[in-house]
């Protein structure tokens, strides 16, 4: 029924051990902050992309990196713009509100999704360093799965993820395999974006760029 869901509140939930949704943890303003700076992110020549598997397949979200450029299932030192100062900071405070503990985070990966795109489950675990992931989420809502550590299987938790909700996981929660079902389109902010933003914040533990080893 239209208008049900904005009837019930939404809590920060503690989804499995270590893992953290907070609803609306960011404002409005905050929101459209984060737009604007995907969309200069998101221009030529070091913009949006669909990143291609290994298998030859294209991904169906368009990504791009900050700090340091993602390839399955490693970093590379191919160039990318540098992951802002602010943005991390946006990170640490994420963490320092869920989990605690300090957090450096030094790589973004920021995914869109068109209303067609999804995100098979997975485990982030090309960073050497065990701190948290932190994810933020921008315009439609989705349905995100998250899962265990052992296994791409059940058990799992389905949560809808709404623009300006923070998810954080770490601890013994750090390499639960995860993924997006579906997106819900129309379900963003008005005026906000078409589609779905995502940035995940991570320590990757590999040192400055350039000095891979």
């Amino acid at each position: 029924m239209p208008g049900v869901d904005a009837l019930i509140a939404r809590c920060r939930t503690e989804i499995a051990p270590g893992a953290v949704h907070v609803p609306d943890w960011l404002s409005a303003d905050r929101q459209r902050q984060l737009v604007r700076a995907c969309r200069a992110w998101a221009r030529p020549p070091l913009g949006m992309e669909h990143i291609r598997l290994p298998g030859g397949g294209l991904m169906s979200v368009r990504t791009v990196c900050l700090g340091r450029r993602w390839r399955p299932y490693r970093y590379t030192d191919e160039p990318v713009e540098p992951l802002p100062r602010w943005l991390a900071e946006l990170g640490r405070a994420a963490v320092a509100q869920t989990l605690g503990g300090p957090y450096d985070p030094d790589v973004a990966l920021v995914n869109f999704y068109d209303d067609a795109a999804t995100m098979g489950m997975h485990q982030d675990r090309d960073e050497r360093a065990t701190a948290a992931v932190v994810s933020l989420s921008l315009g439609d809502a989705c349905v995100f799965r998250f899962g265990n550590t052992a296994t791409r299987s059940r058990p799992w938790n389905d949560v809808r993820l709404e623009s300006g909700d923070l998810f954080v996981f770490g601890g013994p929660s750090r390499l639960a395999f995860h993924g997006v079902r579906r997106i819900l389109p129309g379900t963003g902010p008005h005026g906000l974006i078409r589609g779905r933003l995502n940035i995940t914040l991570r320590q990757s533990g590999l040192g400055p760029p350039g000095r891979l080893p």
